[in-house]
């Protein structure tokens, strides 16, 4: 059976942040995810977590200005001592949570010269620090997942497609590093969703979702969920699925999907 944990950033958002972990319980979540925790004391979120039974199952290390359009800093070369700051700062916040993967967002960068040629220490810059990343989140028993974001909703993003994930991981060389595939960012850059997922289901360690176009939930757009629901629980995925999506009106008048699904 799938599992489905609600993204307290995206959905729920009638209320402020700290409200929404009693209502995603009340609508029959048993897990949470979200972008980043560091606005709030670790011990308030955990507070809230326990008191409503939830689990939190993916928070995102943090990834520079997000409010100036920073989507991630793991790729700058000038700022590999913030990005290592910001490393041990998420594990002292994963600890705290109880939760088990982190996910890494690259960062924008932008073509070196008019030919569009990437400065090469970006991709240098981008692995180490996914090896220094995967060693500090090894040591605490966590995963490190990295993801792949559309270039329409990121121009610039550096991380656009699974192949390119699949092939950073392999020259990351860690066993704790995997994918985190996001449907709604695959279905814009690449398609193949389905074919995609059972080719590196053991490379992918989390999964979320939202509907095309619009980012909305599920059954809104021309993705095909009952579907692929099913064809998730047939190969056999076991991780968790974030509902990474925006409501098209009311969070909980739009979970008729997720009725169905639980």
């Amino acid at each position: 059976m799938l599992r489905f944990a609600a993204n307290l950033t995206m959905m729920f958002n009638e209320v402020p942040f700290l409200d929404r972990f009693e209502l995603a319980a009340r609508a029959g979540f048993k897990a949470v995810e979200f972008l980043f925790p560091y606005a709030h004391p670790a011990a308030e979120i955990r507070q809230l977590l326990d008191a409503n039974g939830l689990q939190l199952v993916l928070h995102n290390l943090p990834a520079g200005d997000w409010d100036a359009g920073e989507r991630g800093i793991a790729c700058h070369p000038e700022r590999v001592e913030e990005f290592r700051a910001g490393v041990a700062k998420a594990l002292v916040y994963a600890k705290a949570l109880g939760v088990g993967q982190l996910n890494c967002l690259a960062g924008k960068v932008s073509p070196a010269n008019a030919s569009g040629a990437l400065d090469p220490r970006v991709r240098q810059t981008l692995v180490a620090n996914l090896r220094h990343a995967a060693a500090q989140l090894g040591d605490a028993g966590l995963r490190l997942l990295i993801e792949p974001i559309n270039t329409f909703d990121i121009p610039g993003f550096y991380l656009n497609r699974t192949e390119q994930a699949i092939a950073l991981l392999d020259e990351v060389g860690a066993a704790n590093a995997f994918v985190q595939y996001d449907i709604y960012h695959a279905q814009r850059m690449e398609g193949e969703l389905a074919a995609t997922m059972s080719k590196h289901l053991a490379r992918i360690g989390h999964i979320q979702l939202a509907d095309n176009p619009g980012r909305n939930e599920p059954g809104t757009g021309e993705i095909n969920y009952p579907f692929l629901f099913a064809h998730l629980d047939r190969i056999g995925y076991e991780g968790w699925i974030g509902c990474e999506y925006k409501p098209a009106a009311d969070t909980v008048a739009g979970l008729g999907w997720f009725s169905k699904n639980n």
